[in-house]
């Protein structure tokens, strides 16, 4: 029997279900599931995505058995719907869409209408008794067709479109007649002949296999790949393509067609939040071409906007219990698209909707109170990386703004730069580290890589539905859009507002998200403020998850945003950033350019009692929990003075000549210190640095002992160990000044005497350095670099090639190199517990906050990650998926 790659829905019946997203895709999986629950869905088929992967494989050709197996399917769909495909009299059209087993909102392609020709729409003429939305259907056929599939410059036809209705002295596409559109048709023809030297194609067979060729072949555009490259979707997944029988929003006043969110997908409140326009097809609404009308009198802000509760109540009850019937089918929130053909409502999709991190957060709080999902379903429905948007500060109520436009809250959150008006500025300008707000008049899938890049999207057109917020939404980028207070102006590089203030290309604005306010300059920030429903997820998630979480501090004040954020200790304290502060780093550069014991031994007693006050804020700020401390691992270079002035003035302070010290300058410098003299090498040659830091850590931990009553354990981390000789002698240096300490002040103390991984030399004789190590740490950023032969400063220049162009999957300074890096730091763990077996591991490189690495961290079975402050909700969380068993 041959393989099955059709699968039918309609009438009642489905071949698919919701589970079979993986060979349906996302689209053809709910359609199924939708039908066979007794939904009202148009009859239609879905070739699967096994398809599109032999599409690719097989120099774009299709399996034998295809094209039967679609023409036996068509004709069941010709049964259903009583017209035949390409009958003239009573011709059968159908829509073309796409549909991956993840959400890609907007990123490959569509075609309606089709099986249109001069032929066929008489046939419609008649079915519809209306010639004027006959003529308008076929002119959109020709108009998507031409450009998804023959590659012709859609602003070319749309430019004949717009001469049109300056002709008719009209402004809305309503406006014009059948007469207009017929013309129209014949002229878009005409300059897709002249423009690509052939004719648009008038068989409908022809048509169907060049719209699902199209279809597969946009799973491969640069948008589409550039869409699964930022949200992690693989390559080799490929697209489905569903041929459904098309219904019609645009016959009429009594047809609609819209999109909603079974809840609002920006805050999470419960109710019906969505958007739709009368007589109008679907891209209508998501391309903000018109300004889309509320579904409910909830959402209605603007009088001259009747919702669809109002205009069309009876569908409007029915979408009401359709909504019921979903979020209690699926247990999620629903995004869904509808028409309403002649009064009658057909569901065209549902999905899980994309939202912003507080909606999930209240979606999940919320559906568990209502007993539709349990504590663990709620904690795995929100994404770790999601939590990012809620980390971050929003605008200062009490900050004076200046507000000179106003839009739809899209997406939430607060965002200042500079205005640019492509995609591709505001991609160069990301390069560059700058921060930019992107402002489209509307924006369409080929702008993905400058919304990615920029830090907040503004568009004139489009509703809380329409393309940039529902992608914004996926991103966590904050948007306005629909702002009819401005007027963009791309070619003088400007906007101008409703009162006439312009904004020019570079000028600076800010962007509030959750109000739709449009401010000129850049707006002070505040700190989040994490409770409510954030509080009871995260208690859900510290009930599951096994993986303890630390912070990377090297303030009291980090130490104290990171316990607030649920920190349990301090996994790595860079005691060097002490060094660099102003009062203390004269004393640091004396002590490095000393000619002798006795002057380093002079200039670290200086230095001594800031590293003891330094500590003493830490350890308060992290009573009780652990806190790790790394001894000095930077390159003594770096401390040094480069400008003249600071030259002098350090010579006068030591009493030696300004050229004698830049002699010393000179010869400390090294070509490539990252691999230099740094770590435990700087601690054997000049033992009295590290001698002086162990003694400012015991100090500070003996005096709160003794004082004020404090448990602490401190662990003492020595990097850069490559060879166990390095670490027995630094081991027996360290416990000498402990015990010396804790003798003077007649106090009892445990201590830990550690190592950081981050030598792949390391990690390969872990079993050795394990003798004399209490625990390890995994350096993975360093140990990233001397494994891949990397510099992390120099990698940015080509990097990001590598990850475009497939060399890599992911930068692996952002996400742990798995089956690289990832088995050294898995031979470390099982090495080292071979010789203690109950040594302390954890990791402490910025792979610390990335979900996959902390999964990862947990698979491998270590005891914590550590992280920089504001990522450590995301390290507990991801830490609860790993534990729940769910690596995506």
């Amino acid at each position: 029997m041959a393989e099955k790659y059709v699968y039918f829905f309609g009438n009642g019946k489905a071949e698919g279900k919701a589970d079979m997203k993986n060979l349906l895709g996302g689209k053809g999986a709910n359609l199924a599931e939708m039908t066979a629950i007794g939904l009202p869905v148009p009859p239609g088929f879905t070739i699967t995505t096994e398809v599109c992967t032999y599409y690719y494989a097989n120099n774009k050709s299709y399996p034998s058995v295809l094209a039967a197996q679609v023409a036996e399917n068509l004709k069941s769909v010709e049964a259903i719907m009583g017209r035949t495909f390409g009958d003239p009299k009573n011709p059968l059209l159908v829509s073309v869409r796409s549909g991956a087993r993840a959400s890609m909102p907007g990123m490959m392609d569509t075609i309606l209408n089709l099986g249109l020709n001069d032929e066929t729409v008489q046939g419609i003429i008649v079915q519809s008794g209306d010639e004027r939305f006959a003529y308008d259907a076929y002119r959109r056929f020709v108009q998507m067709y031409s450009d998804v599939v023959m590659g012709m410059d859609k602003e070319a036809l749309e430019h004949l479109l717009e001469e049109k209705k300056a002709a008719k002295g009209v402004h809305l596409d309503t406006d014009l007649t059948a007469a207009d559109w017929k013309e129209l048709v014949g002229a878009f023809k005409a300059k897709i002949r002249e423009t690509l030297g052939t004719a648009f194609p008038e068989n409908p067979q022809e048509q169907l296999w060049g719209a699902v060729g199209a279809v597969f072949g946009s799973w491969m555009n640069q948008r589409a790949i550039t869409y699964r490259r930022l949200n992690g979707i693989p390559a080799d997944w490929g697209t489905a393509v569903n041929v459904q029988s098309m219904v019609y929003g645009n016959m009429g006043n009594d047809c609609a067609t819209g999109v909603a969110f079974t809840r609002d997908p920006s805050t999470g409140e419960n109710y019906f939040y969505g958007e739709y326009l009368v007589n109008a097809q679907g891209e209508d609404v998501v391309a903000g071409i018109r300004t889309p009308q509320p579904i409910n009198r909830a959402n209605s802000k603007d009088a001259t906007l009747p919702s669809m509760e109002e205009v069309l109540p009876e569908c409007y009850q029915q979408l009401v219990q359709i909504r019921g019937i979903l979020e209690k089918h699926y247990r999620d929130m629903q995004d869904i698209e509808f028409t309403i053909e002649k009064g009658k409502l057909f569901m065209l999709q549902t999905r899980n909707g994309k939202r912003t991190a507080k909606a999930a957060i209240k979606v999940a709080v919320d559906m568990v109170k209502e007993g539709l999902i349990d504590e663990k379903t709620a904690v795995l429905r929100v994404s770790p990386s999601q939590l990012d948007q809620l980390l971050h500060p929003s605008l200062d109520p009490k900050a004076p703004r200046t507000i000179i436009a106003k839009g739809l809250p899209a997406s939430p959150g607060a965002a200042s730069g500079e205005v640019v008006f492509t995609a591709d500025e505001a991609e160069a300008a990301g390069r560059l580290g700058l921060k930019v707000i992107l402002v489209r008049i509307e924006t369409s899938p080929e702008d993905i890589h400058g919304m990615h890049a920029a830090q907040g999207i503004l568009t004139a057109r489009g509703g809380m539905t329409s393309h940039a917020a529902v992608v914004a939404r996926g991103m966590g980028k904050c948007c306005v859009a629909g702002c009819g207070d401005i007027k963009v102006d791309y070619a003088a590089g400007q906007f101008v507002t409703a009162k006439g203030q312009v904004v020019k290309r570079g000028d600076t604005i800010t962007l509030d998200g959750s109000t739709g306010e449009v401010m000129l300059g850049e707006v002070p920030t505040v700190a989040p403020q994490l409770t409510g429903d954030f509080g009871v997820l995260m208690g859900w998630v510290d009930t599951y998850r096994k993986l303890k979480v630390r912070t990377n501090a090297d303030t009291p004040n980090d130490s104290r945003v990171a316990r607030e954020f649920g920190a349990e200790g301090i996994g790595l304290c860079r005691t060097e950033h002490m060094f660099f502060e102003a009062d203390r780093i004269a004393a640091v550069r004396e002590m490095i350019l000393s000619e002798d014991v006795e002057g380093r031994t002079k200039a670290l007693a200086k230095i001594l009692p800031m590293q003891k006050g330094d500590f003493l804020g830490i350890f308060r700020e992290m009573k009780d929990l652990p806190v790790t401390i790394r001894l000095l691992d930077p390159p003594l270079h770096e401390f040094l003075p480069q400008e003249e002035k600071d030259v002098d003035a350090l010579a006068k302070t030591m009493g030696v000549t300004a050229q004698t010290l830049k002699n010393k300058v000179d010869y400390l410098h090294e070509f490539n210190p990252m691999l230099g003299h740094r770590g435990c090498r700087l601690g054997l040659t000049f033992p009295e640095i590290y001698d002086m830091q162990v003694q400012a850590i015991m100090e500070a931990a003996c005096e709160l002992t003794k004082n004020e009553g404090f448990t602490i354990v401190p662990e003492i981390m020595i990097p850069l160990v490559g060879v166990v000789s390095e670490l027995a002698r630094l081991r027996e240096n360290t416990v000498r000044v402990c015990e010396e300490v804790i003798a003077r002040y007649g106090v009892k103390i445990d201590y830990l005497i550690g190592t950081m991984i981050e030598l792949p030399r390391a990690a390969l004789t872990a079993d050795e350095i394990a003798r004399e190590a209490d625990f390890f740490s995994f350096g993975t950023n360093d140990l990233t670099q001397t494994t891949f032969g990397l510099s992390r400063d120099d990698a940015g220049k080509f990097l990001p090639f590598y990850v475009e162009s497939g060399l890599l999957e992911e930068d692996p300074f952002v996400s742990l190199d798995q089956n690289g890096v990832g088995i050294l730091v898995k031979m470390a763990v099982e090495k080292g517990r071979t010789t203690r077996a109950g040594i302390k591991l954890g990791i402490c490189g910025e792979h610390g906050g990335d979900p996959s690495s902390v999964i990862f961290c947990h698979k491998i079975g270590l005891d914590y990650v550590s992280c920089s402050p504001f990522r450590v909700p995301i390290a507990r969380l991801a830490a609860a998926h790993a534990a729940l068993g769910e690596g995506n």
